[in-house]
């Protein structure tokens, strides 16, 4: 478990967390925060980066219930607070969720329901949200506005050209709005507002943010597979980065989808 922390969760919240999720996070959080709710659920809070902008944002008097599967992730996640602030954390599948019908004022959920069912998930929080209150979740637009998916990808198949590792594919599956809208339509949300959001970053040391991509959960499906080093990957696609967005900094472009859903 240290191994993973120490391999996975951190370069992941310490390299990956500012060029993609501070932005997103920090809108979110004020678009929540706006509402003036005074109970919040976060699903998926990782490493708590969304949680710790709601946190910064919300009247002291709300509480903040944030939520997450990995206990790894959820450890670093209660390093960012003091005892004293208002928050609970809680190991939770965001498919069954612990929680009474109609407890929150605002349920979130950043970069998160790619990876569970999402009917389900999405079920679950109709149920915990009172009436009148919102759902706002993101998802990452497709690869072709997100290099590190598709740009990873072309790097690691230069590597594993028949049985090329996916997973960074994993958080661009969900881009496509239409099936989204219709299972929040059908389970009884409404109105449900989508806007799509770009945004670019400047990045001044590629190599990490290379490294915190390779050293992602695809990092297992590296060793897997056997016979590279994934220093190797790193090399390539940082310098992959360099040549198709610069350096010194490296312009990033990223693109994101929001969706914000009310229970009538």
């Amino acid at each position: 478990m240290v191994g993973y922390v120490d391999e996975v969760v951190i370069p992941y919240d310490r390299d990956l967390g500012p060029v993609l999720f501070e932005h997103y996070g920090c809108d979110t959080a004020r678009r929540v925060a706006e509402q003036s709710p005074g109970d919040v659920l976060e699903i998926a809070a990782g490493t708590g980066i969304v949680t710790r902008h709601l946190r910064n944002l919300l009247g002291k008097d709300a509480r903040l219930t944030a939520v997450d599967i990995s206990d790894s992730m959820m450890d670093l996640a209660r390093t960012k607070f003091l005892p004293g602030e208002q928050v609970t954390f809680q190991n939770a599948d965001a498919t069954a969720l612990p929680f009474d019908n109609e407890a929150f004022d605002a349920v979130v959920c950043q970069f998160g329901i790619m990876f569970f069912d999402q009917e389900t998930a999405f079920r679950e929080v109709y149920r915990v949200l009172k009436r009148k209150s919102r759902y706002l979740f993101r998802v990452w637009d497709s690869e072709r506005y997100n290099p590190f998916a598709s740009l990873s990808f072309e790097v690691l198949k230069q590597f594993f050209p028949s049985d090329t590792p996916r997973f960074l594919f994993d958080p661009v599956s969900c881009h496509q709005i239409d099936p989204l809208k219709e299972q929040l339509l059908t389970i009884g949300f409404d109105p449900i507002v989508i806007s799509v959001h770009r945004h670019e970053y400047d990045i001044f040391d590629v190599s990490a943010f290379a490294r915190a991509l390779v050293y992602s959960p695809v990092l297992f499906e590296i060793r897997d597979r056997g016979g590279v080093d994934p220093e190797e990957i790193v090399t390539a696609l940082a310098e992959a980065f360099k040549r198709e967005y610069g350096s010194s900094p490296m312009r990033y472009p990223m693109q994101a989808i929001l969706f914000e859903a009310e229970k009538p």
